[in-house]
């Protein structure tokens, strides 16, 4: 999920403040940071949810694909080797990149 400080840095890297309970009116501005518009964060944080949304399917697949030492193995083993990539076949068909 992403947060206001998410979408806060993403607009301005340097910028130093504190959000209470994730409420767009309690952001608590620090060390003299000019103070970004309650607009342009909610735009900047539903563009960033947007993007994570879009991407589920990369989490769910990397949570099933095999891990690096099964793929290790596999670089010295054909039989290893197959059964890596029909399972990832698997991963990709189950969880599959949205159009």
């Amino acid at each position: 999920m992403i947060n206001l400080l998410d979408a806060i840095k993403a607009i301005n890297p340097k910028a130093e403040c504190t959000t209470i309970d994730e409420d767009i009116d309690k952001i608590i501005w620090n060390d003299n940071t000019t103070p970004i518009s309650k607009e342009d964060i909610l735009a900047k944080h539903s563009e960033l949810q947007t993007d994570y949304d879009s991407k589920e399917y990369q989490r769910k697949r990397k949570l099933e694909y095999p891990t690096i030492e099964e793929l290790v193995v596999a670089l010295y083993d054909t039989d290893d080797k197959a059964a890596i990539e029909t399972k990832r076949a698997a991963v990709k068909a189950k969880y599959p990149k949205p159009a």
